[in-house]
């Protein structure tokens, strides 16, 4: 099976197509990934917010059958496998985009598979802030939403650029796998040529430059997240 993966033809093939495919390949993930996890920002930080702020116990109690019925709905999505999403999406892909093949189609499965993961994810940050403070703005008289944008949110800054660089990587993930359905990107070229036609090489040189992405990620996420932690510039 692997026999042939290393032979002079093998990288003559890898090789025209690194030039010919890779750069435009390595542009579409970049931008579905930027793009989707733009949107899920964009939609999953609103609603983390709303699930410690609309808790019971939070700055802006909200009616419990609510709280439950977001609860379900986020959970329900996190369940559900993405390469199943994807298909479940098509419906709202071509009601938004006019169709369900292409990179710009599956930016749509990939916000709606992120944007309840960056909700949890947000929650968790905003758990984290301590209490007192909160306790503290609320003495002082502090509207809900002033406790929400100027300490909340300030205060799991860190916390929350860490939490969306985890966001962005799995997109980056997910980006790969959207390939099955022409989503385009690495994830296309790699199952084009390394499942249907048994290209390898060219498969491996696709892997190699996720993981250089998901690396380049996550080194800019860390490195920000570290800069904006205020505990880090008092010590």
């Amino acid at each position: 099976m692997f026999t042939n993966v290393f032979t002079p033809e093998s990288w003559a093939e890898a090789v025209s197509v690194i030039k010919s495919e890779f750069l435009m390949g390595i542009w579409e993930t970049f931008y579905v990934t930027v793009v989707s996890t733009f949107f899920a920002l964009v939609i999953g930080l609103p609603l983390g917010v709303l699930l410690v702020a609309g808790d019971k116990d939070g700055v802006l109690p909200l009616p419990r059958a609510l709280m439950q019925v977001l609860n379900v709905i986020i959970n329900l999505l996190r369940s559900i496998p993405f390469l199943i999403l994807m298909i479940m999406a098509f419906p709202i892909a071509r009601l938004l985009i006019g169709t369900t093949i292409g990179t710009k189609a599956s930016i749509v499965p990939l916000v709606i598979a992120a944007f309840p993961f960056v909700a949890r994810l947000v929650e968790s940050s905003l758990r984290e802030v301590n209490p007192n403070i909160i306790e503290a703005a609320q003495s002082m008289g502090a509207s809900p939403l002033q406790i929400i944008c100027k300490v909340m949110l300030p205060e799991s800054v860190p916390s929350l650029i860490s939490n969306a660089t985890i966001a962005i990587t799995t997109i980056l993930g997910y980006s790969a796998m959207s390939g099955i359905i022409g989503g385009g990107g690495l994830g296309k070229i790699a199952i084009n040529y390394g499942y249907y036609r048994y290209k390898y090489l060219i498969m491996y040189a696709a892997v190699i430059l996720l993981v250089l992405l998901v690396q380049l990620f996550q080194s800019l996420g860390t490195r920000l997240a570290v800069k904006m932690d205020k505990r880090l510039k008092n010590n």
